[in-house]
């Protein structure tokens, strides 16, 4: 069947499809996502062991094969077939080492309360080497580390846990390879989609909506952006840890991700011009033609996603059909572009856009098309999973952070984790609670390297603790028959695998059933027991959220102004090199999209730490207000400069003496506007006097009527970039405005110390 013809079949049979559309729908995000996979897997990891144990086959401790297997089997490995496998053999002895330990240490409260730090620490070195995997790995084995100190210590008792939990690691490791042939994970083509999909996120946001809040839709398209930025960012880095051969691939994928990246670059300029528009009285009516333009970007770039992984000519066909009807929604818009503005080169401008929009979606088509070159496969499993190429291991350096540099508040948190466990576990030791543990636990749990995830993390914790205990005390003093009960734990397991990273707060819900019934389900339930655990989860979380508090802290306020700084200078750098593409008529090249992704990247950067600043104690957020109007502006800059990049000439044209002028005072006002950001003081006077220059250069003159159109953009985005700065240095602290009755006042009096 050919391309077309499968299109035109797909379009045909779309009436008695519908009825199961929500369904397809529904489909075609869980196989994009992996909670369903997770949770799957977890259960399988959890009940086999626990199932095993009560029909009298298995003579291992339960609880440590379970809790093993099911940690082992949930992790969502990425990278070849071969790194994959050496990583969960890792996890695996790792997490029988720690409940060997355990075991061992449990005689005595010097040797338990040691051993629990040493694994803390072991914890902070895996969350050093690994964002992805470390932090999953340490909970897990200092888990394992608590239960078998709880357990009677001595050596026989510690090899038989030592099975358990490797067995129960294999068994998870098993879990994830026999997974691999029904449904592979093609390491690069599974990165290019998590691009892709990351794109449809940032189009969804930027789609129009009348009725909805502008400041909360800008907040979505800041963070997707980011999301967009970082994903785009390890596409390229594991395309570039691709072998030789593996060549052929990793060129066609690079091309398809390269065609989002740039498909991405055109529609936030064109979003960047519209929101230019805002302000015209006729805006509003191009809201219902502008919506289905952005809902046709979203799910074109959805289905991209979902082709490149599955390599069907189902997903390849209906990728066709909504590239066809996109084309047709910007056709339209392009007739409308010239009326959109009062302002004919507004309008002009955004028609230029489209155009280049259009141009790009045949690349997207013909780009995905060279990379399902197995579409016609039929067998009884992919045979992907034999291409040599896909198993060679490439070095750690592309999966595990190998740099001599440790983060600062990475090692603090160490520090502070390492003492609360050790505190927790000797005041559970020398109380002697028999499910004690749950104290120590419970602070790595809710202990977060900064302070406002640790209170948000200790929120959920205690309220999810409480409503999971309570609920698993009901089901074990509720007379159920053993098979209910074991229905009941294998649901439990299913919605912590599926809620971990949807939501939190729910999944803690579940954790805390799913350990309760299995440690606690043999013997009798009492109401000491529940209070002992309830109490135990409350005072845990509540050291936690003391020790990030009071315990060698971390403020972000103090590491905020040099990631400002160097966002600030990122700029600078961007526009310096759109200065020269401007004369040499290079265009848009290598050396404009490097810089626009550095400063992407360092914009990115900046939210985030305004985001932790957001949640640390007030007392901590002086000069919160200040920061956030200057990674505003600092954005909306970006975002002139690509649209500005969009425009560059493909000839050399000498520019004109005042546009030279406005650039190199626009980079000299961006330069001590970093150095004022940054050290809190700076030459102020400097940026003073390089501000009101520019504003001055930014005045209509002769020359003016006779630039020619280009110049006219570049003219009008300079002019809105003086506008902004302007701005940024009344927000910086310490600075005047003007009053409503035009007198001279301090912006932001409260702010002024802060050095933001």
């Amino acid at each position: 069947m050919t391309r077309a013809a499968a299109s035109l079949n797909l379009v045909r049979n779309m009436h008695w499809r519908r009825p199961w559309s929500s369904l397809d729908r529904f489909a075609e995000r869980e196989s994009l996502q992996p909670n369903l996979g997770r949770a799957i897997r977890a259960t399988a990891g959890f009940m086999v062991p626990l199932g095993l144990a009560l029909a009298g086959w298995l003579r291992f401790d339960v609880a440590f094969m379970a809790i093993a297997a099911q940690s082992i089997a949930m992790v969502d490995v990425r990278g070849s077939y071969a790194l994959r496998f050496g990583l969960l053999l890792t996890m695996s002895a790792i997490l029988a080492g720690a409940a060997g330990l355990g075991t061992l240490a449990a005689g005595r409260l010097g040797t338990a309360v040691a051993a629990v730090g040493f694994v803390a620490a072991c914890g902070g070195v895996f969350r050093d080497l690994s964002q992805d995997y470390g932090p999953s790995i340490a909970v897990s084995s200092i888990l394992l580390t608590l239960l078998g100190i709880s357990a009677v210590g001595n050596p026989v008792i510690a090899v038989h846990h030592v099975e358990a939990a490797l067995l129960g690691g294999l068994w998870g490791v098993a879990i994830q390879v026999i997974n691999w042939p029904f449904r592979p994970q093609h390491p690069l083509r599974r990165a290019v989609s998590d691009g892709w999909l990351a794109v449809a996120d940032l189009f969804a946001a930027m789609s129009p909506d009348a009725a909805g809040d502008a400041n909360a839709q800008a907040a979505r398209v800041r963070a997707r952006e980011a999301a967009v930025r970082t994903a785009l960012d390890a596409t390229y880095a594991t395309l570039a840890a691709a072998g030789s051969r593996s060549s052929r691939l990793r060129t066609r994928l690079e091309e398809l991700n390269l065609a989002g990246a740039r498909l991405v670059t055109r529609v936030v300029a064109l979003h960047t011009a519209l929101d230019a528009l805002r302000q015209e009285p006729g805006f509003a009516g191009l809201q219902p033609t502008l919506q289905p333009m952005f809902t046709g970007l979203t799910n074109t770039a959805r289905t991209v996603a979902l082709a490149v992984v599955s390599r069907q000519p189902g997903h390849l066909a209906t990728v066709d059909v909504r590239l066809r009807r996109l084309s047709n929604l910007i056709a339209v818009l392009q007739q409308r572009a010239p009326t959109m503005s009062r302002d004919p080169a507004s309008g002009a401008q955004i028609h230029e856009l489209l155009r280049q929009i259009a141009h790009l979606l045949p690349a997207v088509h013909d780009t995905l098309v060279v990379t399902i070159d197995r579409a016609s496969e039929r067998g009884a499993f992919s045979l992907e999973l034999f291409d040599l190429e896909t198993w060679t291991l490439r070095p750690l350096a592309a999966s595990l952070n190998l740099s001599r540099r440790v983060d600062p508040a990475l090692v603090r948190f160490t520090v502070r984790i390492v003492v609360l466990t050790m505190l927790g576990t000797a005041i559970y030791k020398l109380a002697n609670l028999p499910h004690g543990y749950w104290l120590p636990f419970t602070m790595v749990v809710v202990l977060q390297p900064d302070y406002g995830s640790t209170r948000r993390r200790a929120g959920q914790r205690m309220l999810g603790t409480l409503l999971g205990s309570v609920a698993a005390s009901a089901l074990l003093w509720a007379p159920l028959p053993r098979f209910a009960l074991m229905f009941a734990t294998g649901a439990t397991i299913f919605a912590f695998g599926y809620w971990l990273k949807r939501n939190y707060a729910i999944a803690v819900i579940f954790i805390t059933l799913f350990v309760v019934l299995l440690t606690e389900g043999n013997g009798p339930a009492s109401l000491t027991f529940t209070l002992e655990r309830i109490g135990s989860t409350l005072g845990g979380g509540l050291l936690a959220l003391l020790a990030a508090l009071f315990f060698w802290p971390v403020w972000e306020r103090d590491r905020l102004p040099p990631v400002l700084a160097r966002a600030l200078l990122a700029n600078r750098d961007y526009l310096r090199v759109l200065a020269a593409r401007l004369g040499d008529g290079c265009g848009y090249d290598t050396a404009t999209i490097q810089a626009k992704r550095q400063a992407e990247t360092a914009n990115a950067a900046v939210f985030s730490s305004l985001e932790r600043m957001m949640s640390d104690p007030h007392n901590q957020q002086e000069g919160l207000e200040s920061a956030a109007a200057l990674a505003n502006g600092n954005q909306r800059m970006t975002r002139a400069f690509t649209l500005l990049a969009l425009h560059l000439p493909p000839e050399p044209a000498p520019l004109a003496p005042g546009l030279e002028r406005l650039l190199q005072g626009t980079v000299e006002s961006l330069e001590a506007l970093a150095q004022v950001a940054q050290s809190g003081g700076g030459d102020s006077l400097r940026l003073t006097a390089s501000i009101e220059t520019l504003a001055g250069l930014t005045h209509p003159s002769p020359e003016t009527a006779t630039r020619s159109q280009p110049e006219q953009w570049v003219f009008s985005l300079l002019t809105r970039t003086a506008t902004e700065l302007g701005a940024m240095r009344l927000a910086l602290p310490g600075q005047t405005r003007l009053a409503l009755d035009g007198t001279a006042t301090a912006a932001n009096p409260a702010a002024r110390s802060v050095p933001v």
